[in-house]
């Protein structure tokens, strides 16, 4: 099996608007839960930007390779964290991610409600659940942590608990993550694509355990072949939360 360092990014990738805002990362965290205001971590991206006719900057982002470790499990979970055959926990730094799916039509952008979002990554030590690869050294077929999905609610809102990634050789640290309009019909709009992480983050991250037991990682996001397609348009904005990081992350799709 080859390691997504191998893949390259479809030459025929469709295009995705990407809406960013604070309004939107307020919303989504430190409000009304009771906990302390996210503290930014990261400044936002200086993009070039459209606007629309509802006023809201729409940036356009690139798709990325699906990469050799999607299995369509359809795990209908917004906690990631368990294999469901036992229930153990994969361990490391706590990380709350939230899309908000919207559909840009006639410059006018609006809430995408039923979108199934899935989300899968690696685990602190690099490894991925529910495959083989002996590259990597690993065989988990049957496990399937960090793996589920969630449909998008009235206002296109899908959220997922996780935790930071680790690393493997070849690649930087990154999420892939899918979005299907029409997941179980003949026709419907795919996107898929990859986060990336701020480089300081991920060091700090990294010298924690369970981390710090893999060893200083031997791809940074700049010598990372995929993160140059489009990498630096697609940077998690991290914001600290309790003892980890949460992150919202704005999607309009062109339909």
């Amino acid at each position: 099996m080859k390691r997504d360092a191998d893949e390259t990014p479809d030459s025929s990738r469709r295009e995705v608007v990407f809406l960013l805002g604070s309004a939107a990362a307020a919303s989504m965290f430190g409000c009304g839960d009771g906990t302390s205001p996210a503290t930014p971590l990261t400044p936002s991206s200086s993009l070039p930007a459209a606007t629309g006719s509802t006023g809201a900057s729409c940036i356009v982002r690139p798709q990325q390779t699906e990469g050799p470790y999607f299995v369509d499990e359809r795990l209908n979970r917004s906690d990631i964290r368990s294999d469901p055959r036992d229930g153990s926990l994969r361990l490391g730094v706590p990380l709350r991610l939230a899309f908000r799916i919207s559909r840009l039509a006639g410059g006018t952008c609006s809430a995408l409600a039923g979108a199934l979002v899935d989300v899968w990554h690696c685990d602190a030590l690099g490894v991925y659940s529910d495959v083989q690869d002996a590259s990597q050294g690993f065989d988990t077929r049957g496990q399937k942590f960090l793996r589920g999905y969630q449909l998008t609610d009235v206002a296109g809102a899908a959220q997922f608990s996780t935790i930071y990634p680790g690393w493997y050789p070849g690649r930087t640290v990154h999420i892939h993550f899918k979005v299907r309009t029409s997941p179980n019909g003949a026709s419907g709009t795919e996107f898929t694509s990859q986060l990336y992480f701020d480089e300081a983050v991920t060091d700090r991250v990294y010298s924690q355990a369970p981390y710090n037991s893999k060893g200083r990682r031997t791809t940074s996001n700049q010598g990372d072949g995929i993160y140059q397609g489009g990498g630096s348009q697609l940077l998690l904005p991290l914001m600290a939360e309790g003892e980890g990081y949460g992150a919202s992350f704005d999607i309009a799709l062109q339909l």
